[in-house]
């Protein structure tokens, strides 16, 4: 409970009345929205949502929110929302709709998928969910248990390059999940007697404080710096956590695997490390050295553009700090070579001993909820189903039996190609696909218009809507569907308190429609009762709660356990050590090994950079780097909110000051970004916070504003998305990893006149799709 709350204004019970007006504690885990459930008071009128507000009384937020969950309540009543069933009238491209039931819908969708059945089989169909919220099991079970195809997909995003190649390093070297200790794991937070807050936290890659990145709350490194705890900050660019940081180092995108072998490098050389938990705990040492000692300071600078006499810095500052707590990010993911990146930043870590100690990177072995749902509702069909999956048999660590999806990059082949087998129908819930996950957005939109039959689950309607589908099914908002949550820690419900028109929740779709495609699996009659059902298969849970005391909870934690590794509590045999071969932290992987691909940290150069690609670099000079973050958007959302757009109105790519006044280029220029894959139009933010060479560009870019006609431009689909300048299909071995945040590109001041006209788009919030036939 949040200090100086007055407990009466902010009770305990679940839902309660204030008047005419209703609250109800939730969680809001759902689109619009980030990676972070954070807990809210919904306050309703009439059926209507009027006010949001954080709740005082949680932990994980303590009544801390940022501007998209308080805008909210423009989201819910927004009048763009997609609130009945629609189907395509005319050609794909025209966006015109007629309105349908859902019943209607489902039945048109069953149609579609038994006669793709029957004529190609099950593997024809493909389906695909957005990012990691309250909406990524769902749509993955009615593809096992329903459409009974193993092609599910993280919406063609490239060589599954989020969160994916640091989970798989994490249980190739440690066993298991870890995450940085910041008082979240406990409900009693800075009060709990077994906890102490780092001395370090290493911030890796992350911007935390904005992204809120894989269920960590990033102000809760906020909490820990007014505890006490020091910054060390590795990134491309300037961030708020950057300015704070006691060290940081400003690297080159891309070479972080070459920077982390330095630091690496020092320590082992120096003796800076944690010499009794590594001769004890970890396996590889001398495997270790070897490999890092081509990585001298100097080579590093090289690599990096880091001064040498920083990476000394930095080694030597971590080799005394104390406790270390390492939160990475997903830059680390979004380059070819991410295993091995993933593996030398862990290595540093490693490297400090604190390991699974309070305030350092600890294991955390509960709160995977999503895949205990699945495995609930598939009951092991996801193994039954999976023969034939796109992607299996052709990367190295899909041959050890990693692998949460078929690869996108496959599916993409698929669809161009027929080959191994032709793809006939796409069922897409949550997915902006070529605006935000995919590379090669043209490419990508091209494919899907070679697949016949398209469904589009969303909010609003989107270019991958407008442009790809043949049925548009409406979503729920956070307020208006049930659910359970947890990243980690702790479980969370989620309370449905409105009804806004046929939109469904997630759970609520694939209910109904799996009873229609195959009864046997999905015998709920509603999705509480399925919720229920789920409350007492909780394999990732050490919990015996209903459903109904976890609505009126709204959040539970287990207790957590340090050293693991010291009880056997890690491993699934009970002894002592991390539940890996050797027993140990394996800095020499053995798994890796064994699938073929090195199992030692390393750094390789990006497929185009200015070092792999000299001729290219000439035409393209400058390093382009994706995916800044902001406050006011999470990903492709939010775009047609008229307070986000105020605050945020046009897309942005941040130059070099210098780099700009050589190029004649002045702050809030339009500019066009250019390479071989592709040329869109940003405004140019010119900033020293980027290192002279490099462009940081935004993605998800799209405009609700415009015209979502095909001949208009598809919402601006293809005008500002970074996505025109990435790529697909440039995987290392290993199959995970891909080269979103290391591409080359040129830089040049659009002509007058040809820039978008205004500082704000007037019309943001009109209706710019047709429905016909009411």
């Amino acid at each position: 409970m949040r200090k100086g709350m007055n407990p009466d204004l902010y009770r305990d019970e679940w839902q309660w009345q204030e008047g005419d007006t209703t609250v109800t504690r939730s969680c809001q885990w759902s689109g619009p929205g980030c990676h972070q459930g954070c807990n809210v008071l919904f306050y309703t009128k009439d059926d209507k949502l009027v006010k949001i507000e954080g709740d005082p009384r949680s932990p994980v937020n303590e009544g801390r929110l940022c501007m998209r969950c308080l805008a909210m309540v423009e989201a819910v009543n927004h009048p763009d929302r997609i609130l009945h069933p629609l189907k395509r009238v005319g050609e794909r491209g025209e966006n015109k709709w007629e309105e349908i039931t859902m019943d209607e819908a489902y039945a048109i969708i069953a149609e579609k998928a038994r006669e793709v059945t029957e004529e190609y089989g099950p593997k024809s169909i493909v389906t695909g969910i957005g990012t990691g919220r309250n909406a990524t099991w769902q749509t993955s079970s009615l593809a096992f248990a329903g459409f009974k195809t193993p092609n599910d997909t993280a919406g063609m995003l490239s060589g599954d390059c989020c969160y994916t190649p640091r989970l798989q390093a994490m249980n190739a070297i440690f066993g298991s999940d870890f995450i940085a200790d910041c008082a979240q794991l406990s409900a009693d937070r800075f009060d709990d007697p077994e906890y102490r807050r780092p001395d370090v936290i290493l911030n890796w890659a992350c911007n935390p404080v904005v992204s809120n990145a894989d269920g960590f709350f990033g102000h809760w490194i906020i909490d820990c710096m007014q505890h006490g705890s020091k910054l060390f900050v590795v990134d491309t660019r300037v961030t708020w956590m950057a300015a704070h940081a006691e060290i940081f180092l400003q690297l080159r995108p891309g070479t972080d695997a070459a920077v982390a072998l330095g630091i690496c490098h020092v320590m082992l050389e120096e003796n800076l490390y944690d010499k009794e938990f590594c001769d004890m705990w970890v396996y590889g040492m001398e495997a270790l050295e070897e490999r890092a000692a081509a990585y001298t300071p100097e080579v590093v600078e090289k690599i990096s553009w880091v001064p040498a006499e920083k990476i000394v810095e930095a080694a030597r500052y971590l080799g005394s700090a104390g406790t270390v707590a390492l939160q990475w990010g997903l830059p680390l993911d979004q380059t070819k070579w991410a295993v091995g990146a993933s593996l030398a930043v862990a290595a540093v870590e490693v490297l400090t001993g604190s390991i699974d100690v309070p305030g350092g990177f600890v294991n955390v072995k509960y709160g995977h909820v999503q895949s205990d749902i699945r495995e609930n509702i598939c009951k092991g069909m996801g193994k039954e189903v999976r023969e034939g999956r796109l992607g299996d048999g052709k990367y190295a660590l899909r041959t050890v039996g990693f692998g949460p999806h078929s690869m996108g990059d496959d599916i993409l082949l698929a669809m161009e190609t027929g080959e191994p087998y032709p793809i006939k129908m796409g069922f897409l819930c949550s997915t902006n696909s070529f605006i935000n996950m995919a590379g090669e957005s043209k490419r990508v939109y091209e494919a899907w218009q070679k697949v016949p039959f398209v469904v589009v689950c969303d909010l609003f309607m989107t270019p991958t809507a407008a442009g790809c589908a043949d049925i548009v099914l409406p979503i729920a908002m956070g307020c208006e569907r049930w659910g359970i949550r947890a990243w980690f820690t702790p479980l969370r419900a989620i309370n449905k308190i409105l009804q806004a028109g046929d939109a469904r929740g997630d759970e609520q779709i694939m209910l109904e429609l799996g009873q229609i495609l195959n009864p046997d699996m999905f015998f709920w009659d509603t999705v509480p009762e399925m919720n229920e059902y789920v409350m007492k298969n909780l394999s990732s849970m050490p919990f015996d709660i209903t459903w109904e005391e976890l609505q009126e909870k709204t959040l539970v934690y287990p207790k957590f356990q340090y050293r693991k590794y010291e009880t056997g509590d890690m491993r699934f045999d009970h002894q002592p050590g991390f539940n890996t071969t050797t027993g140990r932290i394996e800095l020499y992987c053995t798994m890796y090994d064994s699938a073929g691909i090195d199992p030692l940290p390393s750094f390789k150069e990006p497929t185009c950079s200015p070092v792999s690609a000299p001729e290219e670099a000439k035409e393209y000079p400058f390093v382009l780097t994706t995916g800044r973050r902001s406050w006011e958007f999470f990903h492709s959302e939010h775009r047609q909110l008229k307070s986000m757009r105020e605050f945020h109105p046009w897309p942005l790519c941040e130059i070099n000051t210098q780099d700009a006044e050589e190029l004649g280029i002045r702050d809030g220029d339009w500019v066009y970004l250019e390479n071989q894959w592709g040329k869109i139009m940003q405004k140019a933010e010119v900033s020293d916070g980027v290192l002279k060479g490099t462009i940081m560009a935004e993605h998800g870019w799209w405009f609700p504003e415009r015209s979502g006609k095909l001949e208009d431009g598809l919402y601006g689909a293809f005008d500002s998305n970074i996505n025109c300048l990435t790529i697909q299909n440039d995987m290392a071995t290993a199959g995970y990893g891909s080269s979103y945040k290391t591409q080359l590109c040129k830089v040049y001041k659009v002509e007058d006149g040809t820039e978008p006209k205004g500082d704000m788009p007037e019309n943001v919030g009109r209706n710019q799709f047709e429905v016909v036939n009411r």
